[in-house]
């Protein structure tokens, strides 16, 4: 898997959006990763890649301790046949990342627009908040302010469906 983090730093430097960048070993789950944020204030991500019926393509970005009920979610975003997860091959051809990797910054990679990312509104309620997710890989987290992050998913060209989870 080629590395895509560098490109991802360029991307938020043009935009002058501040980060904070912690290094941690590889996790999987966002429960694995919990420890190495203990110190770091604000709302760490939790994301899920789904699609539905009709293969339309969903990122669902919400607070890391919320439950996500994927029967509700799909009434709530007008989702065809419910949802369930996407494969793998997908999310690597679409944002360029596997599973374990799943994060919101990797939308900068689907130049056609075909995932459409859904945000819980707890993220960016407060504009200051610092939001904390991936930076393309598993092995490191960056916090950016929600309202730097709405301005990184604007600059990408997907504007994000808000809903409360």
């Amino acid at each position: 898997m080629e590395n895509h983090s560098s490109e991802l730093h360029g991307i938020l430097s043009d935009l002058n959006i501040k980060y904070h960048y912690v290094d941690h070993p590889e996790v999987f789950t966002v429960e694995a990763m919990m420890p190495y944020l203990a110190n770091c204030k604000g709302l760490v991500c939790k994301n899920l890649f789904v699609k539905d019926k009709k293969k339309k393509l969903w990122l669902l970005v919400a607070c890391h301790d919320k439950e996500i009920k994927l029967a509700e979610v799909a009434k709530l975003i007008s989702a065809r046949g419910g949802l369930r997860f996407a494969d793998e091959s997908v999310l690597y051809e679409k944002l360029k990342v596997l599973q374990g990797c799943v994060t919101p910054m990797a939308i900068y990679n689907d130049l056609s627009c075909d995932v459409t990312v859904v945000l819980d509104k707890t993220l960016v309620e407060n504009p200051q908040e610092t939001i904390y997710c991936h930076p393309m890989s598993n092995a490191a987290s960056i916090g950016i302010k929600s309202s730097d992050f709405l301005k990184f998913l604007q600059h990408c060209k997907h504007e994000p469906l808000l809903i409360e989870l």
